[in-house]
């Protein structure tokens, strides 16, 4: 559509509001002001910006993991497995787009990076909260990152509160034992703000889920939703530790990690091992 052909079809749609002086404009509405002004370049180098808008968009998508992850806990509490499910597979979509985000951060070049980098000082994307928060809301539970936010009381609390929260994976164990399935009581009375540890109890009840998956179909079918949560979870860990690995190489983490060498470790972290075993024993 042409320019002008635009504009008259604009103009034909008598409907359309354009008198917003006792009314909510559509930038009022989403806080434009504050969320396009908050991208300080501190060095003044034109990549700066792609580097800024790529961790804010991040965190953005990362605020709804968690609030689609805390409602799928409730969901799960109360039985409400189909609306948990749907929760979850949003969970997943929103997951997909922050891994394609890296391909674009990957369009900065490492001379380009090395103009700005030392502006960041030691802030680094391994202090994000909302990373550790999901890592906590999936069961991965790591106390000594929790010293990071003791700037910040209120933070530190809001932290420690989701340090201390049963985990998503914990009330889908909870949800197994409630269908008559049997489950170690030392797993349902565990401390939840320890890592998960794999037990044989709760493989024998995802076997007998996936065994008969008819009778089991809602936890069959939560299950899976898990399994896709971690399986993009991994694949943006990956996309984040090649992204790193192509800017900066092996150089050290601006936060004082071994950048390329710590992320490749945690490729190794599992939320719901028994998920995975299960698929060889099947």
């Amino acid at each position: 559509m042409s320019k002008e052909n635009e504009i008259q079809a604009a103009a034909s749609e008598k409907s359309i509001h354009t008198d917003f002086t006792h009314r909510m404009t559509y930038g009022e509405y989403l806080q434009l002001d504050q969320i396009l002004s908050a991208q300080k370049r501190l060095s003044g180098h034109h990549d700066e910006m792609l580097f800024i808008i790529i961790h804010q968009v991040t965190e953005l998508w990362m605020k709804l993991i968690l609030h689609e992850i805390q409602a799928a806990v409730h969901s799960i509490k109360n039985d409400d497995l189909s609306t948990a499910q749907k929760r979850l597979a949003r969970v997943s979509k929103t997951q997909s787009q922050i891994i394609q985000a890296w391909d674009v951060l990957s369009t900065l070049t490492p001379s380009e990076y090395m103009e700005f980098r030392d502006s960041l000082g030691q802030a680094s994307g391994f202090q994000s909260y909302q990373y550790r928060m999901v890592e906590f809301a999936l069961g991965y539970k790591t106390p000594h990152v929790l010293k990071i936010y003791e700037k910040d009381e209120a933070l530190h609390q809001q932290l420690h509160e989701a340090y201390e929260a049963t985990s998503l994976y914990d009330v889908a164990i909870d949800a197994l034992a409630r269908s008559g399935l049997k489950i170690d009581t030392s797993v349902l009375n565990r401390d939840v703000t320890k890592p998960y540890s794999r037990n044989d109890s709760v493989q024998s009840a995802w076997m007998e889920v996936y065994k008969n998956h008819s009778t089991y179909w809602e936890l069959y079918e939560l299950a899976e939703k898990l399994v896709d949560i971690e399986d993009w979870f991994q694949q943006w860990r990956f996309r984040h530790m090649k992204t790193v690995e192509r800017i900066i190489g092996f150089k050290t983490g601006t936060g004082g990690s071994s950048g390329v060498g710590y992320l490749k470790k945690v490729l190794d972290q599992q939320f719901f091992p028994e998920l995975w075993e299960i698929r060889t024993h099947l």
